[in-house]
């Protein structure tokens, strides 16, 4: 017999009385704002063509490496799930995720997914190999409907405006379709790009050098000459712009800065353009770049997001067969105070610079991010990320940078999602989690209540849409 799928509606909350109430009534303000989503990854394909996203395991399993991480990690073939494999029967791959949905029992990925299936698709029973096919035939029977094609679920849940993310070598044209949309009427829906250069920044990215052609194709700059490259990209960086980008985004192994003069700089290029690289010269190539980048953003005001200490591609066979972003990625220490200061010492001064850090090495929230936040203007701090997008991430991320860099010197929440209806999921959660933070300064009197009000609708709203320049 099925067992029943319930939200409480106190999920999440503080389990004290009177603090769970003082949590409810801070969540009753923020519960219906509508949704900023300034980083993320879904497809700008999906709102350009508007079609269906086809069946259950396209729609909610192939796009979210949290979900087949875990079944690859108890030995479960990404074939199997239909990973990169048109040949795999979409059904048994569902039914695969159904039969081990208990895996993840306690992960942000089954508390996410328990609310796509219940606020979004109507279940009351809990999702297993006993109801696998149940939840298969209603799932890909609603994603046929218009109500559940990817313009209509954004106005659903109230998205105010979604970030995706392209390399300079996109030619964006997915976003001109709905540019187009919207000069037509035909939808609203506002769905901009961001500028992620690590194909023509990063030395060590597969086919750099190559990418470099067609990086000169598309911005009509001699790519392969130093000077032709700054060009290329304050070029693209401005094109991005055009097409609604407010913002950068770098994924580098490492936070390293450097600040190499003109012709240390033109060296160094020659080298990391030549026959082969040296991994000093690529990192010192990545850490001269990204002082460079925020450079050209405070000429251009793009915001820099800065997304470093990911080991990619940990496992090299899963590399070789179904490349990128397949849940290899696996965080490294990563060291700030020392690997920021070149840059934050020609640029961390500007208050007209907007430079967002994340982190996966939480040992470095109190003792680095916080106190270099809380100091320099330009600096702010990004949301618990990627491991560490979880209620209990969540929690330990305001405990430890609160008291030293505050709540405005955050950005309030990003979902930095590929998979959809996770994003109404994850603010949900983020905002649950935050009225709970909340809500014990109240109960402690360490502020007033009319304070946490201000500050829960801050931390969901107001914050990412002024940090983004949204």
């Amino acid at each position: 017999m099925p067992r029943p799928l319930v939200l409480s509606p106190d999920r999440l909350f503080p389990t004290d009385p009177a603090q769970r109430d003082i949590a409810r009534r801070l969540y009753k303000e923020v519960a219906g704002l509508p949704i900023v989503s300034p980083h993320g990854h879904t497809d700008p394909a999906w709102f350009a063509g508007n079609a269906s996203f086809g069946n259950a395991a396209e729609f909610l399993l192939h796009p979210d490496h949290y979900a087949f991480r875990m079944l690859y990690s108890q030995g479960i073939s990404l074939d199997a799930l239909g990973i990169r494999n048109k040949a795999a029967d979409p059904r048994e791959s569902w039914r695969l995720f159904a039969q081990n949905y208990y895996l993840f029992r306690g992960t942000p990925t089954r508390m996410w997914m328990d609310w796509v299936f219940a606020e979004a698709f109507g279940f009351d029973v809990q999702f297993s190999g006993e109801t696998s096919d149940l939840y298969y035939d209603r799932i890909t029977e609603k994603l046929a409907t218009d109500a559940f094609r990817p313009r209509a679920l954004y106005d659903r849940y109230g998205i105010e405006v979604i970030a995706t993310t392209e390399s300079p070598l996109d030619t964006l044209d997915h976003h001109a379709v709905i540019r187009a949309a919207n000069a037509g009427g035909e939808w609203a829906g506002r769905v901009i790009t961001a500028y992620r250069p690590d194909p023509v920044v990063d030395p060590e990215f597969e086919g750099f050098r190559d990418n470099l052609g067609r990086f000169s194709e598309l911005s009509g700059e001699d790519a392969y000459s130093y000077a032709g490259y700054l060009a290329a990209h304050r070029n693209r960086r401005a094109f991005f712009a055009e097409m609604g980008a407010t913002s950068t985004d770098h994924g580098h192994p490492t936070a390293a800065t450097a600040d190499l003069s003109g012709a240390e700089a033109e060296a160094l290029f020659a080298r990391v353009t030549g026959g082969s690289v040296s991994a000093a010269d690529a990192e010192l190539f990545r850490a001269h770049m990204l002082t460079v980048m925020a450079g050209m953003s405070l000429d251009d005001g793009l915001v820099m997001q800065i997304h470093p200490g990911s080991f990619r591609n940990h496992n090299p066979w899963l590399f070789d067969h179904y490349g990128r972003d397949k849940g290899a990625d696996i965080p490294t220490a990563t060291d700030y105070v020392h690997a920021l200061r070149p840059l934050l010492g020609k640029y961390g001064n500007e208050a007209a610079l907007t430079l967002i850090l994340f982190t996966l090495d939480e040992t470095s929230y109190a003792r680095e991010l916080a106190p270099l936040a809380g100091h320099y203007p330009a600096l702010k701090l990004g949301p618990a990320w990627w491991f560490h997008d979880s209620p209990e991430g969540m929690r330990r991320f305001r405990s430890h940078t609160t008291e030293t860099a505050g709540f405005y010197n955050t950005v309030g929440f990003n979902d930095d999602t590929r998979a959809f209806l996770s994003i109404p999921a994850r603010h949900d959660v983020a905002r649950r989690i935050d009225c709970g933070f909340l809500a014990q300064l109240v109960a402690e009197h360490r502020m007033e209540e009319w304070e946490a009000a201000e500050l829960a609708v801050d931390l969901s709203y107001n914050l990412a849409k002024a940090a983004y320049k949204l």
